[in-house]
Order: C-alpha cells, then sequence, then structure tokens
C-alpha cells in the first residue's frame, strides 16, 4: 500500500505527539464547541456487538445489495434459525 505525501498535514512524529496539548488548554471557550455524537445506548438492548469471519463471497453479496446490508444479513440468519427450530420441532 502506498502512501501520498500531504503537505497540507503532514504524517506526525514522535516528537510531534510527545509536544501535543489537549485542545482545552488553547480554547477557553472549549465546553461550547460540540461534541461529537455516537450512536448511543440501545432503547431496548437486544442486538450482541460481536466479531464474525464470513466467507468473503457472502459478505460481498450482502454488501452489494447497498445500505443496510448489515440488517439483510441479520434477517437472513434470522430467517435460518427458525427453519432450523421448525425442522427439529
Amino acid at each position: 500500500m502506498s502512501r501520498v505525501k500531504d503537505p497540507d498535514n503532514p504524517e506526525w512524529t514522535a516528537e510531534m505527539f510527545r509536544r501535543a496539548r489537549p485542545a482545552r488548554e488553547f480554547f477557553s471557550d472549549f465546553e461550547k464547541f460540540p461534541k461529537p455524537r455516537g450512536r448511543g445506548p440501545q432503547k431496548a438492548p437486544t442486538k450482541v456487538q460481536m466479531t464474525i469471519r464470513l466467507d468473503r463471497d457472502v459478505v460481498e453479496y450482502f454488501r452489494r445489495s447497498g445500505s443496510g446490508w448489515h440488517g439483510r444479513m441479520n434477517e437472513t440468519l434470522r430467517r435460518a434459525v427458525e427453519r432450523q427450530r421448525r425442522a427439529k420441532s
């Protein structure tokens, strides 16, 4: 992987990191700055975050379907679980 040099945004050196200071030391009104917003807690926690390894072609199939592919993958797995449950009963 090649890196493109950007003169307006150079890669930080160890010395730059050593000298770095928090923004609140430079801005007296720092607390007024907008804070990054995350998604926040689930209203009704029903999902579990996890790491899983899947075959590349399976992931690409769902990614090609566009935005919301994680939900479609979840729904496909849910239908497979329901089929298995019905087959066992």
